[in-house]
């Protein structure tokens, strides 16, 4: 059954977040911070068996230079630079094995894709620490570090994912002027949050996003993380003001106000974890030229390998890619 508003009340929907006065000095200030330490991108290659894909063990400096994990992915053989897809995982996921998820190199395109700090628990293996550490907190991520937006948790992993994008336009594999960011549920959001922080990517795609309109998120979701935050307020009734001292800092919405690169939505509307009006929310507010896929009859989901073809072939456009790149001997993926 269908868990939210209507389709014509999502469509007419607009989400009550504010974004703070100093929202933008905010994010400033920390990726200014974070650029003080040097990327260190260090790159080292995986012998998996695959013919048609080369594997990387990326290293970079994320966060107050901690370092942090990815892989890179590119067609074998590849003799050009290629567009690079930089892709961020789901809640309680990490950046998995060296052979998962190829579809994005079998396309033609780099893909690069970042570990999430602490995570790696749940779904796919990570291999990033999170050396920080928390007040009270409820199980999960949402209410790590809540008590003010300098020790929260998404701060670290939000910079953490604008220093990939920047990492990865270092690699001479890569062509720094073709870099779309993508990802599904917590990497929708994350994917967002990135889309507002760095003016000049080639896409955005995201994916029933997560971290996105938390007033409504809070009170319309069924299931799924959003209720740490319940729990948490719940039992920490001194801290509600925390709603609006720290979250707001790091919702989506706030961020989709911010981004210009065309971007690629998709909704499902019985999604019971990231309510279709929160995801409504972030497309509203979204600045940029955008579009949203919407699946009536799937939960949190979504579109699946639907979405995926979708984003495949709006890739294609963003990247204006015509062909496979040419074949010829390996290629490293060095730093340039």
């Amino acid at each position: 059954m269908y868990v939210d508003l209507p389709e014509p009340e999502l469509r007419s929907y607009r989400s009550s977040q504010l974004d703070p006065a100093d929202f933008d000095e905010f994010w400033s200030t920390t990726l200014d911070e974070a650029r003080s330490f040097d990327l260190d991108v260090r790159v080292e290659q995986v012998d998996t068996g695959l013919t048609t894909i080369d594997v990387f063990d990326i290293t970079f400096a994320g966060y107050n230079g901690e370092p942090i994990k990815a892989w890179l992915r590119l067609p074998a053989g590849a003799s050009a630079p290629l567009p690079a897809v930089v892709q961020f995982v789901g809640y309680s996921g990490g950046r998995g094995r060296p052979i998962d998820n190829l579809l994005w190199a079998s396309a033609g395109f780099a893909h690069f894709q970042m570990d999430s700090r602490g995570q790696g628990g749940g779904g796919s293996v990570g291999d990033t620490a999170d050396p920080h550490g928390s007040g009270s907190q409820t199980g999960g991520f949402l209410t790590r570090g809540i008590e003010s937006r300098e020790t929260y948790y998404y701060r670290r992993l939000f910079t953490d994912a604008v220093r990939a994008v920047e990492a990865v336009r270092t690699l001479d594999a890569i062509d720094p002027s073709r870099v779309a960011v993508l990802g599904g549920s917590q990497g929708g959001g994350i994917a967002l949050a990135v889309a507002g922080l760095v003016p000049d990517l080639s896409a955005v795609v995201a994916y029933v996003p997560f971290l996105s309109d938390f007033p409504r998120s809070m009170v319309s979701s069924s299931s799924g993380p959003y209720a740490e935050l319940v729990r948490y307020f719940g039992i920490h009734r001194e801290r509600l003001g925390l709603i609006d001292t720290t979250l707001p800092y790091f919702d989506a919405v706030n961020f989709a106000k911010r981004a210009v690169a065309p971007a690629w939505f998709s909704v499902a509307l019985m999604d019971r974890v990231c309510p279709p009006s929160s995801v409504f929310g972030a497309f509203h507010a979204y600045t940029g030229e955008k579009d949203i896929a919407i699946w009536p009859f799937n939960d949190h989901e979504g579109g699946g390998i639907d979405d995926d073809a979708r984003a495949l072939e709006a890739l294609r456009g963003a990247f204006a890619v015509r062909s496979l790149p040419a074949r010829r001997g390996g290629r490293r993926a060095r730093r340039s």
